[in-house]
């Protein structure tokens, strides 16, 4: 695929070719010993993908390997997309940051919040105040996930059906109005916990625009950008494409999950702007390009196709946590990997702030996030470098993926 291949020798951007192999012989060893089905990463500088390796499968039992252009489940990479999806309306002046999300989600009104009792006898109150526009973007608005199993609002939310799927026949505006039935975790920006809120944005996008969550993202982002491989799930001409989805076993190597692997085959009710995409490397590659400011072109843009000003991208890469705190004094921790000290939450994405308090080789001002399937991805706009990894092993907690890729990648930049 002619869009997946390196456009310049390593060493022209400073990266160092030999430590490179390092990375490479690292997460070749994931797959040798079985914990990773196969990889695929991507490493740019300037703009310029500098390094492209690939390793394994994509399917182990039908004996498929990792392809340029193999189809992953990002997961929750699809949040930023989204993120940017609603950060263009905003710039047409369809919303405020600070309006209620009642405004276009009417069930929204009435929340209220979980102060005691477990999750079949719950003490709630009203909220005093409404989740607004910028706790959906920052997850502070109070919702969680079903799969987080540590508060007994988690617990209503499996209830419901929501956990690592969404209840059969039940579209993305019925989820809302379910979401804003169950009782917050908290009041709306007194702390952030990962959650369905990107999936709640997606509505208000539905709403303000007028089309639905899969056709705003391909007429605005997808196809202008060329990201021809993106979509919500995949047809029968591409299934062979798609890689197969993974768990560990007993043993610690990978086992096939197809119970939730299959439902990219086909077209969700509720179409997930927090967790529903399915994209190739070559595609994400150009989305973290158009985030990245280049000497050549400001943050926004890629190829001639503006789609956020570079003052609005800079602004979404702030920390906006109140106090300019990091997550790990403001937020629930999600998993023991992530290295949220020193890290704050920005509009779509974790930025760090303290590249030391976190114990892990990044620079301050980098931004990232990755999916449920071990994927990730981050920008570092202080050395000009964005970092792709794919594979799809579930749930992502299994590994220390991230922290050894970061690792590895900045000691190979050596200019």
């Amino acid at each position: 695929m002619a869009g997946l291949k390196p456009e310049v020798d390593a060493a022209e951007v400073g990266l160092d070719r030999t430590r490179l192999e390092r990375l490479d012989r690292h997460f070749a060893r994931y797959v040798d010993d079985g914990r990773l089905p196969g990889w695929l990463i991507t490493v740019t500088r300037y703009g310029r993908l500098a390094h492209v390796s690939r390793c394994g499968s994509r399917d182990i039992e039908a004996g498929l390997e990792v392809e340029p252009d193999t189809l992953w489940r990002i997961y929750s990479m699809t949040k930023p997309v989204t993120s940017v999806a609603a950060m263009m309306l905003y710039e047409e002046g369809a919303f405020e940051l600070t309006d209620p999300v009642s405004t276009f989600i009417p069930s929204f009104a009435y929340v209220r919040v979980h102060t005691g009792g477990p999750d079949l006898r719950p003490v709630t109150v009203p909220a005093t105040e409404p989740v607004r526009v910028w706790h959906l973007l920052t997850h502070t608005a109070g919702l969680t996930y079903g799969f987080h199993r540590v508060h007994p609002v988690d617990a209503m939310y499996r209830g419901a059906g929501f956990e690592w799927a969404t209840p059969p026949e039940v579209g993305l505006a019925q989820a809302c109005d379910i979401w804003a039935g169950i009782p917050l975790l908290f009041e709306p920006g007194s702390e952030w916990n990962y959650s369905v809120a990107t999936d709640v944005l997606g509505r208000v996008i539905e709403v303000v625009s007028g089309q639905q969550l899969d056709e705003f993202l391909t007429a605005r982002i997808l196809r202008p950008l060329g990201m021809s491989d993106t979509s919500f799930s995949v047809g029968d001409g591409d299934a062979g494409r798609l890689a197969a989805l993974y768990t560990p076993g007993a043993d610690g190597t990978a086992v096939r999950l197809d119970a939730l692997g299959k439902a990219a085959r086909e077209r969700p009710a509720m179409l997930s702007g927090g967790t529903g995409l399915v994209s190739t490397a070559a595609d994400y590659h150009r989305f973290t390009q158009m985030l990245l400011h280049r000497a050549d072109s400001p943050a926004g843009e890629l190829d001639g196709t503006r789609l956020l000003s570079p003052s609005t991208v800079s602004y979404m890469a702030r920390n906006h946590l109140p106090g300019g705190l990091d997550l790990d004094t403001f937020g629930r921790s999600l998993y023991a990997e992530f290295p949220f000290r020193g890290v704050g939450f920005g509009l779509g994405f974790a930025v760090v702030t303290d590249p030391a308090a976190g114990k892990v080789v990044c620079s301050a001002g980098e931004l990232s996030w990755g999916g449920a399937a071990s994927t990730t991805f981050w920008i570092d706009p202080q050395e000009q470098l964005t970092v792709s990894f794919f594979t799809q092993l579930f749930p992502s907690s299994a590994h220390r993926i991230r922290p050894q890729l970061r690792q590895l990648v900045y000691q190979a930049l050596t200019g």
